[in-house]
């Protein structure tokens, strides 16, 4: 089949199922349909296969990657990871009763059991070929048996206390698909796509007997034996079990008798499935499970679709649609809009309930769904595809159940477009490929009887445009309609269809009169636009186009007042609910969506901002402004104030809404990476990023969305602006440092001139030489009169005053040096600097008084100093 790799579980309450979904588990809420957990590996490598516990404690993945990991699946957290000893990817596993065992089976061959509680691997069991691609434990706990099957066909089955294979059950003769014991342990049921069931006596080890059930089933499950189940054949107190194949249908079988008691019927089905396309059936079943607290079975379609049934009468209970594929149109249904009916790139239609998001499939059409349309009144719409047929479903209005009313079958080639009367539901209008118009007359009444569906006839045909692709509108007027080629020429025609009324050549959006004179040409797609609809009672467009761009533009301005950028790929799909409140698209990217019309609301709520930051009321504007998704208002608002830390408090408060609240430091995380790219802003994401890391612990951030990739891409540009920094730090200590260097070369410049000057403090207790005030006078008093009595002889008696002066000083010089010597023997020892200074000190004086000896007057002042001497 080609839906293998799907995996799905469901916990014991039965309140929520997991899918695999590339390198993610999803877990839905099964009562709203939405996604409330996801767990994804970190290195993005696809998930193979993953178990739940019977607990519900523990889940526990496998990746490409050759790497286990078990999960906290409430929290979507990683509590431990290790690596699988196994030499290929794991392909399936499975968790004993008491979800303390964990066997793993890898494309290698070998099954490995672990202990998840001590995290130690206890098994290595060796000797399936190839693949391991089924593991199931044996109910009774008491047993310790493991069953396995690989590409041999055979069952195996293992002794966990011998860690031997004690046997191998041998009947198919091609994969076994599942296994299902009954409630004692002593039977089990195994299916093939050899297209027969086994009924196994686990006593014997024996099979006692082989059911042909002509398909290759993919699930078997035993049903519940104390269970009033006559509604589906069950009238007897034997073993029955459901086979859920590739012809799509459910299978009751008394296994016994090996005889069919119960076929699922299906409705709106026309066309059986041949045998030859069983394996292409897009209604096979991959997966058949049974819910035992709700008493009821799910299976999985090959489109990835889960249905759910009810026991005992096997009732669609619920459905829940896996993958769109390309959506091709859309269309609002039912009381109040609360249904959408989907075309996607498939033979069947979806209609989804907004409310639960659950779905019915629609069959009927045996090839791609091109169109859809919708009356304006009643739950009516119409259908048309490449099988070159139009049809007419109906919903009811109290079950909301869907069935085909009506079909016709009169073109020659797929029928690409469909329009019904806006006015009542009296006909509908197709298009073809085969370049014909054709007008459809509907009942008053249809039938209520199911099975029963009303065949239509064509009212007129008309040959309308030489090219294919046509699109068709009707509108208020109940006799005309407009239909476009894939020419540049558009054509009015009444409802009898025998000539165009007008013709109107263009390729743009075009807005014309009731005369036909063009109005307003709106401009502004990249692309060709696909679909063009009116809003607000007229007074607006809303257009989409192959650039995945949805706009909307106001007709009296000529102006596009809003873009919406959702889609990745063409939007085929665009319709307005009738009260002008919600708008859904539909695209070739798969997406399906819903858009309220929230002007009002936006607008109020922006004008509460400006209101806050106006008063400066930053804290609760920094909440407005993450719940409105504004990263730069709240860059704003934090540069506004200088408490990043008061702006912490109020994101981890729920001071507006709690959901809000949850994701305030994730949306601040994910403004930080913007914000560091700028260094004019890097300063101000720094600052909130540090609130961030020094108050949530690793594991809550990691908890984040994204949370990963937002940190790395925080490191490049962090580093980035670290050295910018140093960079800036080294440049302003640079006048600092030439402004040093200067001093030191100025001081060095004047120790240099000045090689010869005594620099030694003086004092007021040593000074350097005695001053004889009166001799000093005497000596004045003769130089000047030497100085006038120059050319004369001089005095002897003058010579001998001299002398006796000169020998005064000498011994006051003598007296000095004599004090010095005992000052400079009492300092410390090992001081060799101050007697190196002392001993420059008296050689200075011993030069001062050598220079002295023959004058008899005071010497010149020496250069000035830091003391002055009295």
């Amino acid at each position: 089949m080609a839906n293998s790799n799907i995996k799905f579980k469901t916990n014991k309450d039965e309140k929520y199922i997991f899918c695999t979904c590339g390198s993610r588990v999803n877990v839905l809420e099964i009562s709203t349909g939405k996604i409330v957990h996801c767990v994804e590996h970190d290195d993005q490598e696809d998930i193979t296969s993953f178990a739940l516990s019977c607990d519900d404690e523990m889940l526990v993945t496998a990746s490409r990657a050759l790497l286990l990991k078990q999960w906290d699946w409430n929290q979507a957290k990683c509590t431990r990871s290790w690596k699988a000893i196994h030499t290929a990817p794991v392909a399936s596993m499975t968790f004993d009763p008491t979800s303390t065992l964990l066997a793993t089976g890898g494309c290698d061959g070998t099954i490995k059991l672990w202990d998840v509680v001590k995290q130690y691997c206890t098994h290595n069991l060796k000797g399936s070929p190839g693949v391991v691609h089924l593991l199931q434990f044996h109910p009774d706990i008491k047993r310790l048996h493991l069953f396995s099957s690989s590409m041999d066909c055979g069952i195996r089955v293992w002794d966990l206390r011998s860690s031997q294979c004690v046997c191998v059950l041998q009947s198919h003769y091609s994969a076994v698909t599942s296994l299902s014991f009954s409630r004692n342990g002593g039977t089990m049921i195994s299916s093939g796509r050899d297209k027969i069931c086994t009924v196994w006596d686990l006593k014997t080890r024996q099979a006692k007997r082989s059911v042909a059930v002509y398909e290759a089933v993919e699930g078997v499950v035993l049903l519940p034996e104390k269970t009033d189940l006559s509604q589906i054949g069950v009238k007897s107190k034997d073993l029955h079990f459901t086979t859920a194949g590739s012809k799509g249908v459910l299978r009751v079988w008394e296994a016994s008798t090996a005889r069919c008691v119960y076929t699922q019927t299906l409705l709106s089905t026309s066309i059986p499935v041949a045998e030859e396309d069983e394996e292409n059936n897009p209604r096979g079943l991959t997966y058949l499970f049974h819910l035992p607290t709700s008493n009821r079975l799910v299976t999985v379609t090959a489109e990835h679709n889960i249905l759910f049934y009810q026991l005992p009468g096997l009732t669609t209970q619920q459905q829940f649609v896996g993958y769109n594929d390309e959506v091709l149109d859309v269309k609002f249904l039912g009381k109040k809009d609360s249904h959408i009916v989907v075309a996607t790139n498939s033979c069947q239609l979806k209609v989804f309930e907004l409310l639960t998001n659950s779905c019915q499939i629609l069959y009927g059409h045996t090839d791609t769904v091109l169109s859809l349309d919708v009356f304006k009144k009643d739950s009516l719409f119409a259908s048309c595809a490449k099988d070159r047929s139009v049809r007419v479903w109906q919903m009811d209005s109290d079950s909301g159940l869907v069935r085909c009313v009506a079909q016709g079958c009169s073109h020659t080639n797929a029928v690409g477009s469909v329009s019904c009367s806006r006015m009542k539901a009296s006909f509908i209008v197709t298009g073809s490929q085969d370049c014909t118009l054709k007008v459809w007359d509907l009942p008053a009444e249809f039938s209520r009887v199911a099975t029963e569906i009303h065949q239509l006839r064509p009212r007129s045909t008309e040959k309308a445009h030489d090219k294919v692709k046509h699109v068709i509108s009707t509108w208020g007027c109940p006799r005309h309609g407009l239909y476009a080629g894939s020419g540049a020429a558009a054509a009015l025609y009444s409802d009898s269809l025998h000539s165009p009324s007008t013709q109107i050549l263009g390729s743009r959006i075009l807005l014309c009169s009731s005369s036909f004179i063009l109005l307003q040409t709106f401009e502004g797609h990249d692309a060709s636009v696909l679909k063009v609809i009116f809003v607000s009672r007229g007074s607006q467009l809303l257009t989409s186009g192959s650039d995945g761009l949805v706009k909307l533009w106001t007709i009296k301005t000529n102006e596009c007042v809003k873009t919406l950028d959702a889609h990745q790929d063409k939007v085929w799909g665009l319709h307005g609910s009738h009260k002008d409140d919600k708008i859904v698209t539909g695209s070739a990217d798969s997406n399906i969506i819903v858009w309220e019309v929230v002007e009002l609301v936006c607008v109020c709520v922006q004008q509460e901002l400006s209101n806050l930051l106006h008063e400066k009321k930053y804290v609760k504007a920094l909440g407005l402004a993450i719940s409105l998704d504004q990263p730069h208002t709240v860059l704003t608002v934090i540069k506004g104030t200088r408490s990043v830390q008061l702006l912490y408090n109020s994101c981890s408060g729920a001071k507006i809404t709690e959901p809000v609240s949850f994701s305030r430091p994730s949306a601040l995380l994910r403004y930080c990476v913007v914000w560091n790219t700028n260094a004019r802003n890097c300063l101000d994401a720094q600052s909130v990023l540090q609130v961030l890391l020094t108050h949530l612990p690793p594991e809550e951030l990691l908890q984040f969305q994204g949370a990963r990739t937002h940190l790395e891409g925080l490191i490049p540009y962090t580093e980035r602006h670290m050295e910018r920094l140093d960079r800036l730090l080294q440049a302003s200590m640079f006048l600092s440092y030439m402004w040093q260097k200067m001093r030191v070369a100025g001081a060095a410049s004047s120790v240099d001139q000045d090689e010869e000057m005594d620099t030694t403090p003086l004092t007021q207790t040593q000074p350097l030489f005695f001053v004889d005030k009166d001799k000093a006078k005497g000596s004045s008093d003769e130089r000047r009169g030497n100085d006038s009595d120059c050319g004369q002889d001089e005095d002897p008696d003058c010579c001998r005053e001299e002398e006796q002066e000169e020998e005064e000083v000498v011994e006051v010089s003598a007296a000095q040096k004599a004090s010095k010597r005992r000052q400079v023997e009492s300092r410390t020892n090992g001081n060799h600097s101050e007697s190196e200074e002392s001993s420059e000190d008296e050689d200075v004086t011993d030069q001062t008084e050598e220079g002295m000896k023959n004058l008899s007057v005071s010497p010149p002042p020496l250069p000035p100093r830091s003391q002055t001497v009295s």
